[in-house]
Parts: structure tokens; sequence; C-alpha cells
């Protein structure tokens, strides 16, 4: 039986919207199977400076209805750890055009690790019209 290939995207996702989508698509192309980690209330706090209109639970049950998203599952409560890619263990982060310090965070784990997991970086959703620091 051939293995498949395990896709992980990181966000709040606090609401899904037509943005959220595309980066869904984006990073479906790396691979066939699309796990969304769904960032803890206190994460949410935390990187966004306010709370979330929805709660984790609520953000995840959304996700968890998303067609192109195969499963839907809540992050780690301290930002760094990565457990919770240990657990999924993915082949693939496809990382949102915003997410220069993921980015940044995650290369460091992965060397510090020595994991084989690819990074890629999404491109804005309709890059002039519709950016979160916009809206």
């Amino acid at each position: 039986m051939e293995s498949k290939t395990r896709v992980v995207v990181f966000g709040i996702f606090d609401g899904v919207h037509d943005g959220h989508r595309d980066f869904f698509r984006q990073a479906r192309q790396y691979g066939d199977e699309l796990i969304a980690i769904v960032g803890r209330d206190e994460i949410a706090i935390t990187l966004k400076g306010k709370k979330s209109k929805h709660s984790e639970v609520e953000r995840l049950a959304m996700l968890k209805q998303e067609k192109l998203v195969d499963d839907a599952i809540l992050g780690d409560r301290k930002l760094s750890t990565y457990t919770v890619l240990v657990r999924c263990n993915p082949d693939v982060v496809c990382l949102g055009y915003d997410q220069g310090e993921l980015e940044a965070d995650l290369q460091h784990w992965i060397i510090e690790r020595d994991k084989k997991i690819e990074l890629h970086r999404a491109k804005p959703y309709q890059e002039e019209d519709l950016h979160n620091s916009l809206l």
C-alpha cells in the first residue's frame, strides 16, 4: 500500500473565509492529506493581541466541516513546542504568506530534531485586496 503525503497548516482560523480556502487549496498541492492545526485560545490572544470571536472548539468544528481539510486538531498550549507535529507526523508544512515568524521557528525546530519535513509558503489570496492587516 502506498503511503500518503501528509500536509499540515497552522492557523487561528477565526471564521473560515475564501482566503483560508485558497490557502487549503494551495497546501493540498503538496500532498494527499491535509490536516489543519487550530491555534488554542491562549495562543490566539498571544499572537493576535485579542480574544478570537469563536472559541477553539468552535473553530475546530468549523474546520472539520471544510471539504478541503481531511482533519483538524487543536495545537499545542505553548508556542514553539510542536508536540502536535510529533503526533501527526507530517511530510510537509504549508505556511501562510504572513507566517514568517512561524517559518523561522519551525526551521529551527526541524533542524534541531533532524526531522524530514518540507516547508512551503503559500501565496497571498487576492494579494492587493484582502489581507488580514487590511480587513
